[in-house]
């Protein structure tokens, strides 16, 4: 591989789950510190590309709730933990962004802005939820679009902030959002927070539309939102993650379904912008913060991913590799 990072051979994109920094997390870091919630995954964090996440908090100091069982936030100097975790892009497009209304959506957007972290999937009007992000890595141009089907009343409209809403099915809203983009760049990820929580398996509904969207033009498709990973299927060489489950959260732990349990999903892309690998690093969250899964505990997540991709025609080999 050559040493000029505009000239390398191969790059790797990190993806994680939901990413929720409010709450306990938010208290915990007043104890700790801004890397406090990567614990030992930040070495791997720091040695990608590109790092893509779901946050599932907004970064505000506003009081004014939304009704709503929960809502998340963090004071807006917690946005040095995205940057300690070198997270480069983050979707807002998810039921949590504007839990504060507009006001802490506003002040997200801002927090985000000035610390040089993009974000996709919502905005103050339809145009800037609706827009992608260009990044360029080793010469691979990456563009990345956000999508919800959660939360259909926070939709952004013309003059009106929110999140890109879609439903299920309509293939037409995402061809709609890519067309602009699709041509400007090699690789085209579309991060996607849908389908009801503690989900296992997608639905065969998500699964024909996830095939949908290949169809017309993305490369990626990074799924989160049932709260524990799902299995992983190669389309027409195309790369579906159906559910990346979480990555950093203070939730209560399901004991059979097990939410504390996920990866940090790194994709190899060549530079014929071909997928060539996806590396599993199986992770526990406890206590606030996301670790390296060892042992049996090792052995337990990627047995289970196995067996969930499989069942899709997806083989992962017992170090967490899927071979494209």
């Amino acid at each position: 591989m050559s040493n000029n990072p505009n000239n390398k051979q191969t790059i790797i994109i990190g993806f994680t789950g939901d990413v929720m920094l409010g709450r306990l997390v938010d208290k915990t870091i007043d104890k700790k510190d801004y890397a406090y919630p990567w614990g030992n995954m930040i070495v791997y964090l720091q040695k990608t590309d590109l790092n893509i996440a779901n946050l599932e908090t907004t970064l505000t100091k506003s009081s004014k709730k939304v009704p709503k069982v929960f809502n998340f936030k963090a004071t807006p100097d917690r946005v040095e933990i995205l940057k300690k975790g070198n997270i480069n892009v983050v979707s807002l497009a998810n039921n949590h962004s504007l839990d504060f209304g507009v006001e802490g959506l506003k002040e997200t957007l801002k927090t985000l802005d000035n610390a040089k972290i993009l974000h996709v999937g919502a905005g103050m009007n339809a145009h800037q939820a609706n827009a992608s992000v260009i990044v360029k890595k080793g010469g691979i141009k990456i563009g990345i679009i956000g999508f919800t089907d959660n939360e259909p009343e926070w939709k952004a409209q013309e003059n009106k902030p929110g999140i890109n809403y879609f439903k299920v099915g309509d293939i037409t809203k995402v061809k709609e959002d890519i067309k602009n983009i699709r041509n400007q760049v090699d690789v085209l990820i579309a991060t996607l927070h849908w389908g009801p929580n503690m989900r296992q398996r997608p639905s065969q509904e998500f699964k024909n539309f996830a095939h949908q969207m290949i169809d017309v033009g993305i490369d990626i498709i990074h799924g989160h939102s049932a709260h524990i990973f799902q299995g992983i299927e190669i389309y027409k060489n195309k790369l579906i993650m159906y559910d990346t489950g979480d990555f950093v959260d203070d939730y209560h732990v399901d004991s059979t379904l097990r939410n504390d349990q996920s990866f940090l999903f790194l994709v190899t892309i060549d530079k014929s912008s071909r997928i060539k690998k996806v590396e599993l690093i199986p992770v526990l969250i406890s206590n606030m913060q996301v670790n390296k899964a060892t042992d049996t505990e090792k052995k337990e997540i990627i047995s289970k991913m196995q067996k969930l991709s499989a069942e899709m025609g997806t083989y992962v080999t017992d170090d967490g590799i899927i071979n494209l």
